[in-house]
C-alpha cells in the first residue's frame, strides 16, 4: 500500500514524479498551498490530508517538539545531495521499513547513512 506524501517546497517537484514511479501517493506544495505558507500551515494541510511531510527543513521537528504534536509525520532529508538520484533508495528503504510507524505518527531524520526515527509526541 502506498503512503500519501507531501514534499515540501525546499524539494524538487521532481520528487514527486519519482516518489509516484516507485508506488507513492505524491503531491508538491505548489500544486496544493501557497509558496510562502507559514510551516504550521503546511503542518496542518499535511495533518488534515492524511500526508507524510518529507522535508529538508528541521523547523517542522522543533514546531512538533514544541507543541507535543501527535502528527503528521515528518522526514527529515539531511543529506548534502536532495536529488532522487542521490538519496531515492534510502528513502524508499525508510518507507518500507518504517511504514506502520509512520502511520501512527513519527519524525525520520535521514541522511546519506543513517536513519533516525522518533516516535511523536517527542517528549
Amino acid at each position: 500500500m502506498s503512503l500519501r506524501i507531501l514534499v515540501d517546497m525546499n524539494l524538487s517537484p521532481r520528487w514527486v514524479t519519482w516518489l509516484r514511479e516507485h508506488g507513492q501517493h505524491a503531491v508538491h506544495w505548489t500544486e496544493v498551498g501557497e509558496c510562502r505558507a507559514p510551516d504550521s500551515v503546511v503542518l496542518a494541510w499535511a495533518q488534515h490530508h492524511e500526508h507524510i511531510l518529507f522535508t529538508h527543513d528541521l523547523d517542522f521537528g522543533a514546531i512538533l517538539a514544541a507543541s507535543r504534536g501527535i502528527g503528521p509525520s515528518v522526514i527529515q532529508l539531511r543529506a548534502g545531495e536532495v536529488t532522487p538520484e542521490a538519496v531515492g533508495a534510502i528513502l524508499l528503504e525508510a518507507l518500507t521499513t518504517c511504514e506502520d510507524r509512520l502511520k501512527r505518527g513519527a519524525i525520520i531524520s535521514l541522511d546519506e547513512n543513517t536513519l533516525r526515527l522518533r516516535v511523536l509526541p517527542l517528549r
